[in-house]
């Protein structure tokens, strides 16, 4: 218990470090972290007394895990749906254990069709590569609030389910597309950049040597780690990707133009 409880404080400080995490994002509008400790199994009463779960504890699917909480379903009115302008829509692609993909869809497609409900995300669940495929991959379409929380509750269902052991930390790999030009921006010069951003998110950052861009002009880069290290290394990376695109825009609009003389 108190590694959990140090674990969990541990993740609470590497969110308060990272308050641009998700621009406009409540953690407490999603449930998470809404009364302080709350994903802990209440202190016992009196003895014959059944503890009372904090207020606000509220896991996705009633009773779970001690860490079923974390990632709970906040109420309807405590997410505000209210946006100065449309976010932008994210793909990522989400690698889980491929025993794992009945307890993600749920019986008939209830819990994946709930999660997707819930988290405002389209969630598809792509076919095996091979019959002795060891992963699935998850593609999730969103906004980086979407993305939080479909991730969020992924990793979560995993541990509920015991995917992984007890002592185990849930930590999965994750693609995300990145254009050809900002690739190496995400490396840096001598993998400066990216020992950075790999020291400050506890996450694995690779981006795979002599990849061929698709047809638009997108490669991969790979992260590995747990939630909140994944969606640190995810947002870092969506700002460089952001940075890279305004020095595009800002250096095609100061080109000089090009006039035909009569």
């Amino acid at each position: 218990m108190r590694k959990l409880r140090e674990a969990y404080e541990n993740d609470i400080a590497a969110i308060n470090q990272q308050t641009n995490l998700i621009p406009g994002l409540s953690l407490s509008a999603l449930g998470i972290f809404s009364t302080g400790l709350s994903v802990l199994p209440p202190a016992a009463g009196p003895r014959g007394v059944p503890p009372v779960p904090p207020t606000g504890y509220n896991p996705f699917l009633g009773h779970s895990s001690q860490l079923g909480g974390l990632y709970g379903v906040p109420p309807a009115s405590a997410i505000s749906h209210q946006h100065t302008q449309t976010p932008e829509q994210e793909v990522v692609y989400l690698f889980i254990p491929t025993q794992a993909v009945g307890a993600i869809i749920g019986k008939k497609g209830q819990h994946i069709k709930q999660l997707a409900r819930f988290a405002g995300a389209s969630i598809k669940i792509a076919p095996a590569e091979s019959p002795d495929a060891t992963q699935r991959m998850v593609i999730i379409t969103g906004p980086p609030e979407a993305q939080f929380k479909a991730q969020g509750r992924i990793f979560g269902k995993l541990k509920e389910e015991n995917f992984f052991s007890a002592k185990e930390e849930v930590k999965l790999e994750t693609h995300i597309k990145v254009p050809s030009s900002a690739a190496g921006r995400v490396i840096g010069k001598g993998g400066k950049t990216v020992n950075e951003l790999q020291n400050l998110t506890s996450a694995e950052v690779i981006v795979p040597r002599d990849q061929t861009p698709d047809e638009n002009d997108e490669v991969f880069v790979k992260i590995s780690g747990h939630f909140f290290a994944s969606q640190t290394a995810q947002r870092k990376i969506r700002e460089i990707i952001q940075q890279v695109k305004q020095q595009e825009q800002k250096h095609q609009q100061g080109a000089p133009m090009t006039h035909r003389s009569k």
